[in-house]
C-alpha cells in the first residue's frame, strides 16, 4: 500500500513536470517573435497608463528599457501560448475523465483563454489607470510625480498577470464542482476558508500595498461566487 502511494506521487510530480516542461517549450519558441513586437506594445501599455496625464516617465540605466522589453516579450510569449498551457494544466488537474468527457477540455481551454485576456484587459484599462490616478491625487505645487518607467512597467506586468490568472476562480470552481471532485455543499461550506485563500493570493500577487490587494481581492471573491452560483444551477 506504501509503495502504491509513493507510485502514485511520483506519477502525479512527473506529470506536473511533463506540464510545465512542454508550456515553458512553448513559451520559448514565441519568444522571438514577442521580442520583434515588444517596443511597440511597450509604448502601447504606456500610452494606455498615462493617458492625459503629465507624468514623466524616466529610465536611469542604459539597458533598462531593453530589460523592460524582454520582460514583455515573456508577458506577450505566455499569453499567446496560454490556450496551450491551459491544455496542459487542465489535463494535469482532470486526468482521471473518460474520453468522451475529456471533449469538454476543449470547451474548458477556450473558457479559460478568455478569463485570461478578460483579467489582464480588466486590469490595464481599468484597475491600473486607477492605481495611477490615485498616485498622482498626492501631486501639489511643490511636489510632482516623476517616476521611473521601469517601476510602472514592472507593475503594470506584474497586475496583468496577476489578474489573468485570478480570473480562473470562477472556472476552476464549476470545474472541480461539475467532475464530482469537490462538491458544492463543501466548497459552499468552507466559504470563510476560500475566502482566506483568495486574501492570501492576492496579497501574494500584488504589490505590498492595501489598495492594489482590494483591487485583485474583490473582484475575485465576486468570480468565486459566481462561479459557485452557476455551478448550483448546474
Amino acid at each position: 500500500m506504501q509503495e502504491d502511494k509513493e507510485e502514485s506521487l511520483i506519477s502525479h510530480l512527473e506529470a506536473l513536470r511533463n506540464a510545465l516542461l512542454k508550456s515553458f517549450i512553448a513559451i520559448g519558441v514565441l519568444l522571438p517573435f514577442s521580442l520583434w513586437i515588444s517596443p511597440k506594445a511597450l509604448n502601447f501599455i504606456i500610452k494606455i497608463l498615462i493617458s492625459d496625464n503629465k507624468i514623466s516617465l524616466n529610465y536611469f540605466a542604459p539597458m533598462e528599457v531593453f530589460i523592460l522589453q524582454i520582460k514583455l516579450a515573456f508577458l506577450l510569449s505566455f499569453i499567446i501560448a496560454f490556450p496551450y498551457i491551459a491544455k496542459n494544466i487542465w489535463d494535469f488537474i482532470l486526468p482521471a475523465l473518460y474520453d468522451n468527457e475529456r471533449k469538454f477540455i476543449k470547451t474548458i481551454i477556450f473558457l479559460s483563454s478568455i478569463l485570461f485576456i478578460l483579467g489582464g484587459t480588466f486590469c490595464l484599462f481599468l484597475i491600473l489607470p486607477l492605481i495611477i490616478n490615485f498616485g498622482i491625487s498626492f501631486g501639489t505645487n511643490y511636489i510632482n510625480p516623476m517616476w521611473s518607467v521601469s517601476n510602472l512597467i514592472n507593475l503594470a506586468l506584474w497586475m496583468i498577470f496577476a489578474f489573468g490568472i485570478m480570473f480562473q476562480v470562477p472556472l476552476i470552481t464549476h470545474s472541480l464542482i461539475k467532475w464530482n471532485i469537490v462538491s458544492y455543499n463543501t466548497i459552499s461550506s468552507k466559504r470563510p476558508y476560500v475566502v482566506t485563500v483568495l486574501l492570501v493570493l492576492s496579497a501574494l500577487l500584488t504589490p505590498p500595498d492595501i489598495i492594489s490587494q482590494l483591487l485583485l481581492f474583490i473582484p475575485t471573491c465576486l468570480l468565486f461566487e459566481l462561479g459557485l452560483l452557476f455551478s448550483r444551477k448546474n
